[in-house]
């Protein structure tokens, strides 16, 4: 007897040999089937949806869920576009805290008042409290005087532009990509109660937005990464009922150590107990290994191959990249899944060289490794990312909140090139949607809104000629985004044997105008069989 069937759907199934069902058989958390092959099969509970459309619980494939939910409840200054203002939510945050208290900050982005805050602006509200703002995009943040206090100096001398300093020679309090490592040791350990608490906040944002299953981008270490434990607060998670999503977690490239393993393995450097990509099971497992490349194009740090407009530089890789490379090349060798992170064309093409090295040296069957955002891609460069196999994890939402910003910053052709839907097909790369929360709101409905329209906020055009139809656009959201997380054989449909991991939407996508597609609500959200967010009656 089937636990659960659901009647009179329109299930988009997202499989290529049955695109709409009907019904949906439910039993022991997986999909037994659809129409014809539930005939004969009664059911203890029986959900008739008055032809509402069901399709596969999204799968985000590129995500921050404990970043995300420790920005939810701080201050956060999204939305905030002018200075004074948010000098002054600064200085009622820090009045509030106790004298010895860590004042972190969500949301900052220097593009929308009028420039980066400093350490001088920070001291007169701060109260000597140690305020850090993170920027939206992860790749920057700013502190004040009592948190650069504790940075030692001959660190932050070692790094060099990462640190900017003023007329004097005194750091201003911006410091860029990896020099927010020295802020994440000064400000560690969190509780593990705390990151806990986290995950299970994000995850049931993710759930409300009908996201099943989460790849946490970047545990360990890293930029965002926390405690060198934080898998146990994935565990501890699990074990009290508070995960809420299936998550597949990825391993910071730092946190890889020797292990000291037979020279005839292959594996120069790995995880304790040689853990690697695939341990784990359908709720909670290891994933790829991630590795950042570059900066982001939010902080002018993405590494591009010519300079961006209005004088930002060309950005920076985050390494020498002969590190880089090594790191890629090893990390393949030990059987790693690799998640690159290049947002730049430039760190594109390091991307593409140590890749085509590691498969050479140690060539593996269906490695499936992944680039991470392939932010500005060059036409030559489509053509290499098809031959070496690499899926490209886009983040769709960027363009919807940033695209007048990134084409000015790119001028008409590059603007071309940004976060690119069609000619990734044309060219046979398979596309995963994703959305980096909580640098995008995560949502995957505006997500599909701009794949398939191509138009910013404001409406301008940005690629109209890589807009994809709606049924590419939900595949990359969904089967596409499985498939890059190496688990399309058990989500990413609704089909016989995989996980019931569905969604119910108050509107049919595929009938619903391209500007209108981020509107649709999501009336509820089942993982496994369950209803874990909103009611199906």
């Amino acid at each position: 007897m089937l636990d659960l069937l659901i009647e009179d759907a329109t299930v988009l199934t997202v499989d290529s040999a049955r695109p709409l069902a009907r019904r949906i058989g439910v039993w022991n958390g997986l999909v037994v089937g659809v129409d014809e092959e539930l005939e004969g099969l009664s059911a203890r509970r029986t959900v008739r949806l008055d032809g509402a459309t069901v399709v596969p619980g999204f799968v985000d494939a590129h995500t921050h869920l404990a970043w995300a939910g420790k920005s939810i409840g701080v201050l956060d200054l999204t939305g905030t576009h002018d200075r004074g203002e948010a000098l002054a939510a600064l200085g009622r945050a820090a009045t509030a805290a106790a004298p010895h208290d860590w004042v972190e900050v969500a949301g900052y982005d220097q593009r929308v008042v009028g420039g980066h805050l400093d350490r001088r602006e920070l001291d007169a509200v701060a109260a000597g409290r140690k305020l850090v703002l993170q920027h939206a995009s992860g790749h920057a943040c700013v502190v004040s005087t009592a948190v650069l206090d504790l940075l030692p100096a001959g660190e932050l001398t070692a790094l060099g532009e990462d640190v900017d300093r003023d007329e004097t020679g005194r750091p201003t309090g911006l410091l860029l990509e990896r020099a927010q490592l020295a802020v994440r040791r000064a400000r560690f350990p969190h509780p593990l109660g705390e990151l806990v608490d986290a995950i299970e906040r994000a995850g049931r944002v993710c759930l409300s937005q009908g996201v099943t299953t989460c790849a946490e981008a970047g545990i360990g270490a890293g930029l965002i990464g926390y405690p060198p434990v934080e898998i146990a607060a994935y565990q501890e998670a699990r074990d009290r009922g508070g995960l809420p999503v299936r998550v597949q977690l990825m391993i910071a490239a730092d946190a890889l150590h020797d292990l000291g393993a037979h020279p005839g393995d292959g594996i120069a450097r790995g995880l304790d107990l040689g853990l690697r990509t695939g341990f784990g099971d359908d709720v909670l497992s290891v994933g790829a290994m991630k590795l950042w490349l570059d900066g982001g194009m939010m902080a002018r740090t993405a590494a591009v191959t010519e300079p961006y407009l209005g004088g930002a530089g060309s950005g920076q890789l985050q390494d020498d990249p002969d590190v880089l490379r090594r790191t890629i090349v090893d990390g393949h060798r030990a059987g790693w899944q690799l998640a690159v992170h290049a947002i730049g064309d430039r760190a594109l093409d390091l991307a593409l060289d140590s890749v085509a090295e590691a498969l050479a040296a140690a060539p593996r069957p269906d490695p499936r490794h992944r680039v991470e955002h392939c932010g500005l891609v060059r036409p030559d460069q489509l053509a290499r990312l098809a031959e070496l196999g690499l899926t490209a994890v886009i983040q769709p939402e960027f363009l919807l909140d940033n695209g007048d910003d990134y084409s000015e910053l790119f001028g008409p052709r590059r603007a071309e090139w940004l976060y690119r839907g069609r000619a990734f097909l044309d060219a046979g790369v398979p596309v995963a949607s994703s959305s980096d929360r909580p640098v995008a709101a995560g949502a995957p409905l505006r997500a599909l809104r701009f794949m398939v329209e191509r138009r910013s906020a404001s409406g301008r055009a940005v690629g109209a000629g890589e807009a994809m139809t709606v049924a590419e656009a939900l595949h990359a959201a969904t089967l596409g985004a499985a498939r890059a997380c190496r688990r399309e054989a058990v989500s990413g449909s609704v089909e016989r044997g995989k996980l019931a991991d569905l969604v119910v939407l108050d509107a049919d996508p595929a009938r619903t105008p391209a500007a209108e597609l981020d509107g649709i609500g999501v009336v509820a959200t089942l993982v496994g069989g369950e209803v874990r967010h909103g009611a199906l009656d």
